[in-house]
Formats: structure tokens, C-alpha cells, sequence
């Protein structure tokens, strides 16, 4: 089972249109877990739901967790349960801080992409470089100037700072242009995090542009073409530790059968985005769906993110 911890929520406050942060402070201890910049909690809500949220502010407080928390009505009901119930002063289970958006802290200088919510990895990342005395400069794209979240805490940087709203400018920001622009070109890390659009066009433009150290966070699970074997074949699954042998049938998750079997496997969104459900692939050949892992970290199948992906291979051994 995973490992929770209780918090109390200590404070609440608008930061954008539709967009509200969550103080969270410990309960019955000094401290919280630390963590990186990057990383995220889960959300243990009180109608069973469970949602990943970044952490937003600086690594070097220990004494709280700070998330922004987006009313999306297309969402799957996360973000609307947050909004409509939590109140301040409620208690929540958390999942302990997990980190699949690691930052490099010694890069000559790092440039910030920012779509909308996809803001709160990036804050504490800016938090963190500014500890560090790194350079690093913010873009920072929304729909409009009302629902731009954590302004206000990106100015304190006294950073450079390129803001772009659709509805003032009469349409989307030039991305092509605005990082071919970048002092440093390909020796600068760059970090997008928002909408599925945005960070398609940001992975296209630094493949274009010859920037390699490219890094980007997905909130959303990305539809692949490609037909689900899942759905075509059966296959078995060794579990090393527990021993067991399952047999996954066609057009079954894997993610259920192990669920099924009692099997102490961690797992929140059930999209492949949050990486809770992240195990050791000892044999087989994963059929990876997960949004987290890079092309070559897929074709290694050192491990995977069960929840979504499935099996090539007649068989799978797992270190579970």
C-alpha cells in the first residue's frame, strides 16, 4: 500500500480566474517530507478520487506543500471536488512527494515555458535557481491576462519575463520565434508544462531548432494511434517477489488484474502521467502507453508504468 500522510489545509486563496492555491501544512509534526523541485503529491479526496498536483513552492520549506489547483469542468472531477468542498482547516491525505520532472540544477541557464496552470512545476523549479544563484528566464503564454495564476510570485524573481495573452495579442504567442531568440541556444535547458497543444508545438520547435536538452510535463495522457495489443492478445505475468503467476487476458488491464490479485502496487491517475504505478520490468517486452518516458526510455523496458501499458511478449516478469 502506499504511504499517506495527514495535512491540514491552512489556507486557500484565488490566485487566477477559476484558479485557486492550497497551503497545506502538517498536522501533528514539525516538518513535511522534503522534495525536489519538479515533483508532485497525490490527493487523497473524500469521494474516493485520487489527483496528482505539483508542487509550486520552494523546495527548501519544509514546513508546508503549496498547489494550484485548476477548475476544469472537462476534468474528470478532481479539480471541481477541490473547489466545491475543501475548506480551509480540512484535513487530507497526501501521498508522499514523487519527482518525474527532474531539474537540472547546474545548467548555464534555463528557460521557463509556461502554459497556464502548467505554471506550478516551473515556480518551484524558479524558486529553486534563485536559491542556487542560476540564471533563468520565464515565457509565460494564457488565454487571457484574468486567469494568469502566480504572477505576482514570478515578478519577485526580477527576471527576464516575455507574458503573452491570446486575447490580447488576437491569437497564439510565436514560439518558433520567441526561442530561436533565446542567448545561448543549444546550451540553455528548457521546460515547458501546459496544454497538450503547447507542448506538442514546444517539443516540435526544439527538435527544429537543434535544442536538445528539451524537458516537458504532460497533465493529460497522450492518444496514441497505434492499436492497444492489450486488446488483441493474452499473456502471463511472473511476479518475482510475490511469487504469482497471472495470466492477462484480451481486451484486460493489466493494471486490474494485479489490483484483482492483491498485489501491493501503488497507482493514482490510472493514465500514465503520474508515475505511482512505476515498476521493474526484469523480462518481457512492455507495450508502453505511459506520457512520462522519453523514446529511448521506452525502448530500454527497464521499467513501466503498468497502469497503462500492457505486454509484446507472450510473457512479462515483473520485480513485484
Amino acid at each position: 500500500m502506499s504511504i499517506t500522510k495527514t495535512v491540514v489545509v491552512h489556507s486557500i486563496k484565488q490566485e487566477a480566474k477559476d484558479v485557486i492555491s492550497l497551503d497545506l501544512r502538517p498536522c501533528n509534526e514539525d516538518s513535511l517530507p522534503s522534495f525536489n523541485a519538479g515533483a508532485h503529491i497525490d490527493l487523497h479526496l473524500s469521494n474516493g478520487m485520487i489527483r496528482s498536483y505539483s508542487l509550486a513552492n520552494s523546495p527548501k520549506e519544509h514546513n508546508r506543500y503549496l498547489i494550484g489547483v485548476l477548475r476544469d469542468p472537462s476534468s474528470r472531477g478532481g479539480s471541481l471536488h477541490v473547489h466545491d468542498t475543501v475548506r480551509e482547516g480540512d484535513t487530507l491525505e497526501i501521498g508522499l512527494p514523487r519527482n518525474n520532472f527532474p531539474l537540472v540544477e547546474d545548467a548555464p541557464h534555463t528557460v521557463f515555458v509556461v502554459g497556464g496552470i502548467g505554471v506550478t512545476p516551473l515556480l518551484s523549479m524558479m524558486h529553486r535557481l534563485r536559491q542556487l544563484e542560476r540564471s533563468f528566464e520565464v515565457m509565460y503564454f494564457c488565454r487571457s491576462r484574468e486567469s494568469a495564476a502566480f504572477l505576482d510570485k514570478i515578478r519577485q524573481f526580477q527576471v527576464k519575463t516575455h507574458l503573452h495573452f491570446d486575447d490580447e495579442a488576437k491569437g497564439p504567442p510565436d514560439l518558433k520565434r520567441l526561442l530561436g531568440e533565446c542567448a545561448g541556444g543549444p546550451s540553455n535547458h528548457y521546460y515547458a508544462c501546459g496544454p497538450a497543444p503547447m507542448l506538442d508545438a514546444f517539443v516540435e520547435v526544439c527538435r527544429d531548432l537543434g535544442y536538445a536538452n528539451a524537458h516537458i510535463e504532460r497533465f493529460a495522457a497522450v492518444k496514441s494511434d497505434a492499436p492497444d495489443l492489450a486488446e488483441q492478445q493474452t499473456y502471463k505475468v511472473d511476479l518475482l517477489r510475490s511469487g504469482q503467476t497471472l495470466t492477462v487476458d484480451a481486451g484486460r488491464k493489466l493494471i486490474d488484474v494485479l489490483v484483482e490479485a492483491k498485489v501491493d502496487i501503488g497507482f493514482s491517475c490510472k493514465e500514465g502521467v503520474c508515475g505511482a504505478c512505476e515498476v521493474e520490468v526484469l523480462e518481457g517486452t512492455p507495450d508502453h502507453r505511459d506520457s512520462i518516458y522519453s523514446p529511448d526510455e521506452h525502448a530500454a523496458n527497464r521499467t513501466m508504468m503498468v497502469c497503462v501499458s500492457g505486454c509484446k511478449s507472450p510473457r512479462l516478469v515483473l520485480n513485484l
